[in-house]
């Protein structure tokens, strides 16, 4: 179900030939937060264009795809108001070579719109108004407000985990778990489960719990988009089809995945009760070292705690065998398992390579579990994944 419909007819705003005056630096971040919604390869011409919009002292910018849409705006002198759409790429590229200053753009006959800075005179085409599709509006009621830092450290420790398989429709996005004093996100493409929760959120306006599937594509863009602004809250809502996100003078309004998602709680082990402690830094450099002997296929490695020792190990007919040894407190029986080491790599790093990994095994046949070894972190944080067998 698109989140856009084209608009119906209406009375085409160009009569009236919009003329506005931007500083160069402020539209050119704004149309680099937008930019990369536009549709490169689309069938319908008009999506590669950014909607402008002028009118009191904003300019309106805006990009669709039709799945998802960002809003954004900055403030311009505006000698007369109105709209017009312009393409995306080339009016990116090109604003970006001129030099710092202010930029005149105005609307001329027929959808061209004229752009002057400095000495640069420009015409770019650009296509009527009318048939730029309705982008929905930020609801005005039910709106929760997340905390930035909280909400962009969701995302870092779970989009790796989000499936690529197109059809595995209700894996290729992150579940947003909301409670009133709870924030929580997960993510799996079947072999491996990232979860990370913030337990003593306050989220106002929540009461019982609130789940919503977030596509892998909006999480990138609203990755960006935390990662560009000052604000210290994000503003969420939802309606039917549509999921809001307000970052300060920015909206990203994406349409939901619809389905159900796996029962991500009956995944998580239980009972894994041999375990050892190791240092990010250590383990990942370990790792990355034995993984260039893994088959390149699977990139599988071995892992066998036994005796106070961790050793990683893999081996294939083409290129040879490796093996490192880290030492752990470690007096249960001894075990070894094999995992994806691309898999392990990807928590690592999402750790920073910081601090210290506790790996949790049952047996060889059952799911392993990493998780920080941190028990006052803000954060819990859990990795599940699936064993190969090696």
């Amino acid at each position: 179900m698109p989140i856009v419909e084209t608009e119906a007819e209406t009375p085409a705003v160009q009569g009236s030939a919009m003329e506005i005056t931007v500083s160069r630096q402020d539209l050119v971040k704004e149309l680099t937060a937008t930019q990369s919604v536009v549709e490169r390869k689309t069938t319908i011409p008009i999506l590669s264009n950014f909607l402008i919009e002028a009118d009191g002292d904003r300019l309106n910018i805006t990009a669709t795809d039709l799945d998802q849409a960002i809003r954004t705006s900055t403030e311009v002198k505006v000698k007369k108001p109105g709209a017009c759409t312009i393409p995306a790429r080339k009016l990116y590229d090109y604003i970006k070579l001129l030099p710092e200053g202010d930029i005149s753009i105005k609307l001329l006959e027929n959808h061209w719109v004229q752009i002057r800075s400095g000495r640069s005179n420009t015409k770019m085409v650009g296509m009527a108004r009318a048939n730029y599709p309705q982008v929905p509006e930020f609801p005005s009621v039910a709106v929760t407000s997340i905390s930035t830092i909280a909400l962009k450290t969701l995302i870092a420790r779970t989009i790796f985990a989000i499936s690529n398989e197109e059809s595995r429709y209700t894996l290729n996005g992150a579940l947003l778990v909301i409670k009133a004093e709870s924030l929580a996100m997960v993510a799996t493409d079947g072999h491996r489960l990232s979860y990370v929760e913030k337990p003593n959120e306050t989220l106002e306006g929540i009461s019982g719990e609130k789940r919503v599937l977030i596509p892998r594509k909006a999480l990138q863009e609203l990755q960006q988009l935390l990662s560009n602004t000052e604000a210290e809250k994000v503003e969420f809502a939802d309606d039917e089809h549509t999921l809001f996100f307000r970052v300060g003078h920015r909206t990203l309004s994406t349409r939901k995945l619809s389905g159900q998602f796996p029962n991500f709680e009956a995944v998580m082990p239980r009972d894994n009760t041999k375990f050892a402690v190791v240092r990010v830094s250590e383990l990942s450099a370990a790792i990355q070292r034995v993984a260039q002997f893994a088959d390149e296929r699977s990139g599988a490695i071995r892992m066998k705690l036994e005796g106070n020792e961790l050793k990683v190990s893999s081996s294939s007919t083409e290129s040879g065998e490796s093996e490192d040894t880290i030492d752990t407190p470690y007096a249960s029986d001894p075990i070894v398992v094999g995992f994806n080491s691309g898999y392990i790599l990807d928590f690592l790093k999402a750790l920073g390579n910081e601090g210290e990994v506790r790996l949790e095994f049952k047996d060889s046949q059952s799911a392993g579990q990493m998780r920080p070894e941190d028990p006052d972190g803000e954060y819990k944080y859990r990795y599940v994944l699936m064993p190969m067998r090696i």
